[in-house]
């Protein structure tokens, strides 16, 4: 398994890179905006991190248009800041449409907000690169994240899909451990759960 940081912070990223353990990054306007970021400066925040974390570890970027033509003029402006960006876009129908003329121009996406399998199939063979399914917020509303997970996995499996899976919204250590055994791919974690990824009482 793979381990994606989900934050904008550019200290708690360089501090994971510096374990030699990080392979990617999420990010999106809203954790920039928690860290006092202003809209029209997210572009440029990407391209800081892109420059931490180097040409091999992807960086996606989350388009926060609605309708397809503006998702895929943003995409393509996220995809020029780096070669390593990737372009999140929510699982919805103009976001299919949009990740289909995205991936048919060779860029990278990473399909968002994906709350059952059916979606996560529809996302794969419209060309996104990931799929993004939610287990604390399925959580939140009495279903079982983790079990989603491990059904789409199992899915892409039965059908040979090679979109890459990504445990995303995961809340505590419990949630990466679970994730861990569904044979997904990635797991993208907030810093505070990776911190206590390395802690153990012995």
């Amino acid at each position: 398994m793979k381990f994606f940081l989900d934050t904008a912070d550019l200290a708690e990223i360089e501090e994971a890179a510096s374990w030699g353990a990080l392979a990617g990054v999420t990010t999106n306007p809203s954790l920039y905006a928690r860290i006092g970021g202003k809209l029209d400066d997210f572009h440029n925040h990407i391209k800081r991190i892109c420059d931490i974390v180097g040409p091999d570890c992807p960086v996606s970027a989350e388009s926060v248009a609605m309708n397809r033509d503006e998702i895929i003029a943003d995409g393509r402006e996220l995809a020029d800041i780096a070669p390593n960006v990737v372009v999140k876009v929510p699982t919805m129908v103009e976001g299919l449409a949009a990740t289909h003329t995205l991936a048919a121009e060779g860029i990278p996406v990473n399909m968002t907000l994906c709350f059952s399998v059916p979606q996560a199939l529809l996302a794969a063979r419209a060309g996104a690169r990931y799929i993004s399914p939610f287990i604390g917020r399925l959580d939140d509303i009495g279903e079982n994240g983790v079990q989603l997970v491990e059904n789409i996995v199992k899915a892409f499996k039965l059908y040979g899909i090679t979109t890459e899976v990504i445990a995303a919204s995961i809340r505590n250590l419990e949630h990466v451990e679970k994730v861990m055994l569904t044979g997904c791919q990635i797991a993208t974690i907030p810093t505070k759960v990776l911190e206590q990824m390395i802690i153990h009482p012995l």
